[in-house]
């Protein structure tokens, strides 16, 4: 799985790191940031849901090639 934060769009709602804490947080600005070796969001079911929940569609969430 292959997750990406488009920087230029994120508001820092924080509704990705409510939904999955496990992968997402808030950096020191309060824009939304992946955990440090959670990038690629394997075994956390929420992760999709976390995208959703971006208001602005900041997050994108697809299958990793390979």
């Amino acid at each position: 799985m292959r997750i990406d934060i488009d920087k230029d769009l994120c508001i820092g709602a924080g509704q990705c790191a409510l939904a999955a804490p496990g992968v997402f947080t808030q950096d020191d600005d309060g824009f939304s940031t992946l955990l440090p070796g959670r990038e690629d969001g394997v075994g956390d079911p929420m992760v999709r849901e976390a995208a959703r929940a971006c208001p602005v569609g900041a997050i994108t969430v697809s299958e990793a090639a390979g």
